[in-house]
C-alpha cells in the first residue's frame, strides 16, 4: 500500500510539474510563429532568441533559448553586445528551417542581420541543432541610412528570395538575396525604400523621446510581407513600441500585385511616400499593439503580434487573432 501511494504521489507531481510548465498570457515582444507536425513554436526577441512550443495556441511552454552564448560575429559587429537578440523570423525551405535575427545597439542604426539554420524544431529530437551562418547584412551609422534590424523574409512567384527589413532612419528596405538565402545577392546601395512616413525623400521628421537626429520621427519598422490571392500585402508598425503604458504602437497596411511594389493604401498612397492605411491600434484594453506576423494554419490565416495589456501594468503579452479578408484587404478578428 506505501508502495501504491508513493507512485500515485510521484505521478501527481510529475503532472503538476507539467502543468506548470505551461503558460497562458505570456509576455513576448515581436513574435513570429510556426508549425512543425501538431507543434506550434513561437520565437521572439530576447536572450539568446527566446523560444516557447505549444499544442494549442494558448498553452505554452518556455524552451532553451536558440543560442547559449552569443554569436560571436555579433559581440565583434556591435560595440557592447551581450547576447539580447531582437525580432526573429522562421521560415522553412529545401528541408531546412532559417532564422533570420537582428543584433543592433539600442537607439542606432549599428546593426546587424544574422540567420541561422535546423533541420527540426523538435527540441527532444537528437538531430535538433542551429547551425548559426553569421552576418547577412549590416548598417553602419554615417554609411548606410537604414537600420539592419526586424527581418522578413519572402519569396517572390518565381521563388527568388527577399529580405525586408528596416526601423526609422530612412524607412524600410527590400533586398534580393542569394538561392542558399544566406547573403544579400544585390548592390546595397541601390535597394530601394518601400515605406517611409516620409512624404517626400526632402522630408525630415523630428527627433522625438530622444530619438536620434538621423533617425528622425520615421517611425515605421517591423516589416512583413505576406501573399494572398493576388496581391503581396505589407504590414508594418509605426509610432512608438516598448513604453509600457505610454506606448502608441499600431500596425498599418499596404498590397501591391508585384513583391517590390510600390505597395499602396486603400486611399492609393503609395506607402514610399508616407502611406498606409490603419490595420490595428491601441484601445481600452491595450495601450499600443503591432510588430505582427502572419501564419496560415489549416487553411486559416493568423496574425501573431505583441500589445501591452492595459490590465497588466502595460506589459507586453502575446496576441493570436484570425486574419480575415474583406475585398481583398486584411481585417483583425474580433
Amino acid at each position: 500500500m506505501k508502495k501504491l501511494l508513493l507512485i500515485i504521489s510521484f505521478l501527481f507531481l510529475r503532472v503538476f510539474s507539467n502543468a506548470q510548465e505551461l503558460r497562458t498570457d505570456i509576455s513576448v515582444h515581436d513574435p513570429v510563429m510556426t508549425r512543425q507536425d501538431s507543434i506550434y513554436y513561437i520565437f521572439c526577441t530576447g536572450n539568446g532568441i527566446a523560444m516557447w512550443s505549444s499544442k494549442d495556441r494558448i498553452h505554452w511552454k518556455v524552451e532553451k533559448p536558440v543560442f547559449a552564448t552569443a554569436p560571436q560575429w555579433a559581440v565583434d559587429a556591435i560595440p557592447g553586445f551581450k547576447g539580447h537578440i531582437w525580432a526573429p523570423d522562421i521560415s522553412f525551405y529545401n528541408g531546412l528551417y532559417y532564422l533570420f535575427y537582428s543584433v543592433s545597439a539600442f537607439g542606432k542604426n549599428t546593426s546587424a542581420i544574422g540567420v541561422a539554420t535546423n533541420t527540426t524544431l523538435h527540441t527532444d529530437d537528437p538531430a535538433y541543432h542551429w547551425v548559426d551562418h553569421g552576418k547577412v547584412i549590416q548598417s553602419i551609422p554615417g554609411k548606410t541610412n537604414w537600420n539592419a534590424i526586424d527581418p522578413n523574409l519572402i519569396t517572390d512567384k518565381d521563388g527568388t528570395p527577399y529580405l525586408v527589413f528596416g526601423s526609422f532612419w530612412d524607412g524600410l528596405k527590400l533586398v534580393k538575396l542569394t538561392k542558399d538565402r544566406l547573403s544579400v545577392a544585390e548592390d546595397l546601395d541601390k535597394i530601394p525604400t518601400i515605406a517611409t512616413r516620409r512624404k517626400t525623400l526632402a522630408e525630415n521628421l523630428p527627433a522625438v523621446d530622444g530619438n536620434p537626429i538621423d533617425a528622425g520621427g520615421n517611425a515605421i519598422e517591423a516589416p512583413f510581407i505576406f501573399k494572398h490571392g493576388k496581391y503581396f500585402y505589407l504590414f508594418a508598425s509605426i509610432d512608438y513600441c516598448c513604453k509600457g503604458p505610454k506606448s502608441t504602437y499600431k500596425m498599418v497596411i499596404g498590397r501591391s500585385k508585384k513583391l517590390q511594389g510600390p505597395y499602396v493604401d486603400k486611399d492609393g498612397i503609395a506607402m514610399n511616400k508616407g502611406g498606409g492605411s490603419i490595420l490595428l491600434a491601441g484601445d481600452e484594453h491595450w495601450y499600443g499593439v503591432g510588430h505582427n506576423g502572419v501564419s496560415t494554419f489549416d487553411d486559416v490565416d493568423y496574425i501573431i503580434f505583441h500589445g501591452y495589456d492595459a490590465a497588466d501594468r502595460g506589459i507586453s503579452k502575446l496576441r493570436v487573432e484570425k486574419l480575415d479578408w474583406v475585398d481583398d484587404w486584411p481585417v483583425v478578428g474580433k
